[in-house]
């Protein structure tokens, strides 16, 4: 079993930032991969961004140049960064670990977050 906690989110104008963190616990195995996902009101959950135990990073695209993706395996937590946020970018954030190389195919993710709000007013 693995344990998510998302914290970090909030409200900020177009333009701002905010780094998210999930703090995971338990079955260390089942944490080779890490990722954030998204899901707006009306809409499918959604990849965000993966990083694997050896450092492997996926990026989606909407991501790529605004948000970095970091772990910390000695303190079994990870962070986004999140710059030049877009009203866009609102949605609660999730947090998710697999025991495989998952990047960013979300079925393959066995344990979930129960998420952070992220609003970005523009």
């Amino acid at each position: 079993q693995v344990q998510l906690v998302e914290s970090g989110g909030g409200s900020v104008q177009s333009g701002g930032s905010l780094r998210l963190s999930c703090a995971v616990s338990g079955d260390t195995y089942a944490t080779y991969c890490l990722g954030w996902f998204r899901q707006a009101i009306g809409q499918e959950r959604e990849g965000v961004v993966s990083i694997d135990r050896d450092g492997s990073i996926t990026y989606a695209e909407s991501a790529k140049g605004r948000f970095t993706v970091s772990r910390d395996n000695a303190k079994n937590t990870l962070y986004l960064q999140m710059n030049s946020l877009k009203a866009e970018d609102t949605a609660m954030y999730y947090c998710a670990a697999s025991r495989l190389p998952a990047r960013l195919w979300r079925g393959m993710y066995a344990y979930w977050g129960l998420g952070t709000q992220v609003t970005v007013s523009s």
